[in-house]
């Protein structure tokens, strides 16, 4: 059959990135807990197009995808990408795959149990044979504002907020491990089973913690800098104002250098293994 996207195309002009975005697709993911969890992905597979084809074949996207299975991890992705690059005669691949993550939490009274979820993603690029992967999570935590218990006679404004953190690394990091760094920087964490022992603990445990949002990425960055595995990362936190028509931004972004000062020290010797992010 007459092949259209291999045709040549005379208008001089790369096409960076074409391919699928909004794929739905079943995937295994790592789980610190219970080894392994079920979860749905929204996938994105990216492709630079040189200027003299006329367009890419998108359903070859989905047949790399398909022959790699369900189990979707680090160790597994640079053999996408590059499949990804092969099949489609591409200099650059790009992979995003973002999906809901759950985690058991306990209440922190009665210890009633629930699942609480995330948003898990992993972004990966290659060119030639150098890849890049970042790992994010976006975790919704609670804050409570200094100034407000400061002059208030009595209490103090709260709101949800949400971080969403990424990270570079020279080994494993599990995702459980930046929700938990997350979480211990803000006013307190959030629950999906809350009893009334339970809402009273947890909103003096606020009150006795207030961040502002500058507060809270600064909190997660100095606990990412103690980290020897951390070689880049990027906070941004949003507060969702309780008492403003407005919410409170803040980002922080590890400086240029981080990543050179990080390899010049000891390499650690853990190496990745089956227990990769995710």
């Amino acid at each position: 059959m007459k092949d259209k996207q291999s045709e040549r195309d005379l208008r001089g002009v790369r096409v960076n990135k074409v391919g699928v975005k909004g794929l739905c697709f079943p995937i295994v993911v790592r789980d610190l807990a219970h080894k392994t969890q079920n979860t749905v992905a929204t996938v994105a597979m990216l492709v630079d197009l040189p200027h003299h084809f006329k367009g890419t074949h998108m359903s070859r996207f989905v047949e790399v995808l398909n022959e790699h299975g369900r189990v979707i991890h680090v160790e597994n992705i640079p053999n996408i990408l590059h499949e990804m690059r092969r099949r489609l005669a591409a200099e650059y691949a790009h992979l995003q795959i973002e999906f809901p993550y759950f985690v058991e939490k306990k209440a922190p009274v009665t210890r009633a149990t629930g699942m609480m979820n995330y948003t898990a993603t992993f972004l990966a690029s290659t060119v030639n044979d150098d890849m890049d992967f970042v790992l994010g999570i976006s975790v919704p935590i609670t804050t409570l504002c200094p100034c407000s218990k400061a002059i208030s006679a009595r209490g103090a404004h709260n709101q949800r907020g949400l971080v969403n953190l990424q990270v570079r690394s020279n080994t494993t990091i599990w995702i459980e491990e930046l929700i938990r760094i997350v979480e211990q920087s803000s006013s307190s964490e959030l629950y999906s089973l809350l009893k009334r022992e339970d809402e009273k603990h947890v909103t003096e445990h606020a009150y006795d913690h207030p961040v502002f949002v500058e507060d809270l990425v600064r909190n997660v960055a100095v606990r990412l800098r103690q980290d020897r595995r951390v070689l880049w990362y990027r906070i941004e936190a949003e507060n969702f104002e309780s008492i403003h028509n407005h919410s409170a931004y803040a980002m922080v972004e590890s400086p240029p250098d981080f990543k050179h000062r990080r390899n010049a020290r000891k390499k650690p010797d853990r190496t990745p293994d089956d227990g990769a992010a995710g």
